[in-house]
């Protein structure tokens, strides 16, 4: 695989690095990314895609943490890998420089060209693993002070037993020591599932399925062995059961799909006890990629109805329902619905004493948006809101609206039930002072409601 340059740009269009490795794509191609991919104007409704192809030349574009990581080139090449290309040096750089935005490229810009220029030399990729760009890299990152990252929000704080971690415990370089001089002994787990939903206008589950990972983060010296712990009754393939036939499924235990693991991940045990053994990378990595369709009780509960109120006037009203316990608090919600294309205007209604909640209409794309900061588990809320339209539509409103889409976070809670029971360090060291603690993480991937 071959690449002509990789730049990243901040969310202004700002350029904040740049290499060109084999000057055959114009100059001018980061204005020329950044202007097509701000007023993208194929679909009206959609964003740019990932891919896209401008005068012979290809972008390819992730987006973390607000950062375009972009990629060019004129060959044809494998677009999932280019991908997979700039996911990985994105992860690379988080290592390095702990947090990943625009100040911490600024005050390294350094080291972050240090890490390219290991990890693409000429266009060909050498090497995206943490582990080895450190024998190579030498500069030191200059750690962005707690005080400029952006504050935590409470709903982000995330608690085990005693314990209290904030989200952004895990943001700290992995070549850094302490301002004290010593090396911080800590490993990290997350359980991050990205969960895809389709209900019918009913209310009834079409499909379900879940994409997780086990991530793991580890600042242990010496390369110690770790075992982890999943669920006993874990089971891989459903063995001819029905995905949505509870019966089937109850008392089985936790059923995936299908799985991969990470190179360092040694399977000995795991058929017979479900422990995973392996030797921790430096850096952020997938221990465990799944998937699972067995049907699961959804986090959330979307009714939506619309219908005509006069003339030129429908009301829609859009009932959500946290179906997750009252100690679980889901966080930046986002709701939206595609309006017909006649709806000239809208004004909402609220419920009394909402707080933390925001309505729109944007008009160029006829949507309706709702945003709520939090919703805690067990809660129900209602927006109504009245639309006014251009012209008089005869037909049936519902095939003209819809469907409603959900984006949201839900932190210490996952819905496959799968868990890491323990983990254990093989090589005992009084220096070692790993957390018992695990992030479990759940996000919307494509939650979907119909009309």
């Amino acid at each position: 695989m071959m690449i002509s340059q990789f730049f990243v740009l901040s969310q202004r269009g700002d350029n904040i690095v740049f290499r060109d490795y084999r000057a055959e794509v114009p100059k001018g191609s980061t204005e020329t990314f950044f202007r097509k991919v701000k007023f993208w104007k194929e679909d009206a409704n959609a964003e740019a895609p990932p891919i896209f192809n401008v005068d012979g030349v290809n972008y390819f574009h992730v987006k973390v943490v607000g950062l375009y990581f972009v990629a060019t080139t004129r060959v044809n090449v494998s677009p999932s890998l280019v991908l997979e290309l700039l996911q990985r040096i994105a992860r690379v750089i988080k290592d390095y420089l702990g947090v990943l935005n625009e100040d911490s490229f600024r005050k390294n810009f350094v080291l972050v060209y240090e890490l390219l220029d290991e990890v693409i030399d000429f266009g060909y990729v050498q090497t995206t693993s943490t582990e080895v760009l450190k024998s190579y890299v030498f500069n030191e990152p200059i750690v962005i002070a707690p005080a400029r990252l952006q504050p935590i929000d409470p709903a982000a704080i995330f608690t085990q037993g005693a314990k209290r971690m904030p989200g952004t415990a895990v943001t700290k370089s992995v070549v850094a020591n302490d301002p004290s001089g010593r090396r911080r002994e800590e490993i990290f787990v997350d359980i991050i599932e990205k969960i895809s939903v389709t209900f019918s206008s009913s209310g009834y589950i079409l499909t379900s399925e879940i994409d997780g990972t086990i991530q793991m983060k580890s600042y242990l010296s010496g390369n110690p062995e770790i075992r982890i712990a999943l669920n006993e009754d874990l089971n891989i393939g459903r063995g001819g059961r029905s995905v949505y036939d509870y019966r089937s499924s109850s008392g089985s235990g936790v059923i995936l799909d299908d799985c991969n693991f990470h190179e360092s991940v040694r399977l000995d045990s795991f058929d017979s006890d479900r422990t995973l053994s392996l030797v921790p990378p430096d850096g952020e990595f997938p221990v465990m990629n799944y998937r699972m369709t067995q049907e699961f009780k959804p986090p959330f509960h979307v009714n939506t109805l619309i219908e005509e109120a006069g003339r030129l006037k429908a009301e829609v009203i859009i009932k959500i329902r946290a179906e997750f316990p009252s100690d679980i608090i889901a966080n930046t919600i986002t709701v939206q619905m595609p309006l017909p294309n006649f709806t000239s205007r809208a004004s909402f209604e609220l419920e009394p004493g909402a707080a933390g909640q925001k309505s729109d209409f944007k008009e160029t794309n006829k949507m309706l948006e709702w945003s709520l900061k939090k919703i805690v588990g067990g809660a129900e809320h209602t927006l109504r809101a009245k639309l006014t339209f251009s012209q008089e539509f005869h037909g049936n409103i519902t095939k003209e609206a819809g469907p409603v889409s959900m984006t949201f976070t839900i932190p210490m809670y996952n819905v496959s039930k799968l868990q890491v029971k323990y983990l254990q360090i093989a090589k005992k060291s009084s220096s070692y002072n790993p957390y018992r603690w695990v992030r479990y993480v759940t996000q919307a991937n494509s939650y979907v409601a119909r009309i």
